[in-house]
């Protein structure tokens, strides 16, 4: 919805309002949807290109402006360095106009603000999230009876049957592992996390130490290969045995063997996978 500022009417669309309390007072600012997330994450490092208008408000959709003796309370100081040392890690590149003041106010509004998310903007945010976190599962597990993936849709009705919840505070990728593990104990839906196909190379010294424990490893073994200095196998495992098996060769073969990986196995990947 557009914003009116009183000020030569200047019309503020596609508006972001991040919200501080400080020293009393409510402080807001107007950015541009979808830059205050990358700002935070330092994919966006220009101010100019996250603010809509260098200026503090107390109330961005009625267009009033914070008062200078507020801001000065709430964010100012009359140590140069200090200002300038508090502000160059968030708006080094920013070259908007706008008093001592407001170039300090705004950095610290993005970075602790509450970001104010209309309840249509919020549940197109979380869809997207739970899309993207049934992509990401749909990626790495199979059906166990076929090792073939499921389609996306599947696992989203899946998540659904289960009860899952996106956790907006966090993206995607850090709530897959939850996920899974809500999908195997609560829905009906078959699923185990596709096999890891890694390649391991060992000079025959350390081989004939680890081999046995290396292939214990593995639910199934594609090669095993002797040469004359090194020795080599491609093992099908559970991702959980990666790291069991990286730390095994840090510890007994102190980097002179390699652990590599070269797939997440399904069916489709390998026919003779069962």
């Amino acid at each position: 919805m557009p914003i009116n500022q009183p000020s030569n009417q200047i019309k503020l669309t596609n508006v972001s309002v991040v919200r501080l309390r400080k020293s009393g007072k409510r402080f807001e600012i107007a950015c541009y949807k979808n830059k205050v997330q990358e700002w935070r994450s330092g994919v966006e490092t220009n101010l100019d290109d996250v603010l809509q208008i260098a200026n503090v408000y107390i109330n961005v959709s009625k267009g009033e402006l914070a008062k200078s003796q507020d801001l000065k309370k709430a964010f100012g100081t009359t140590d140069q360095d200090t200002i300038v040392a508090e502000v160059r890690p968030h708006a080094c590149m920013c070259s908007c106009r706008a008093d001592r003041g407001t170039l300090l106010a705004c950095p610290q509004i993005l970075k602790k603000g509450e970001l104010q998310v209309g309840e249509k903007e919020r549940e197109h945010d979380l869809s997207s999230i739970r899309r993207e976190i049934a992509t990401l599962v749909a990626e790495k597990c199979v059906d166990p009876a076929t090792q073939r993936r499921y389609p996306v849709g599947v696992i989203e009705k899946a998540l659904v049957d289960a009860g899952f919840s996106v956790r907006p505070g966090k993206n995607a990728k850090s709530q897959v592992s939850e996920c899974i593990k809500l999908l195997q104990t609560e829905s009906k839906l078959p699923i185990q996390r596709a096999r890891m196909r890694v390649f391991i190379t060992l000079p025959n010294a350390d081989a004939e130490r680890v081999r046995t424990r290396v292939l214990e490893a593995a639910e199934r073994v594609e090669r095993d290969d002797k040469g004359a200095e090194k020795w080599e196998t491609i093992l099908f495992i559970d991702p959980s045995q990666f790291r069991v098996l990286n730390d095994l060769l840090q510890k007994e073969c102190a980097g002179r063997g390699t652990l590599e990986t070269l797939t997440f196995a399904t069916a489709g990947d390998d026919p003779a996978a069962v």
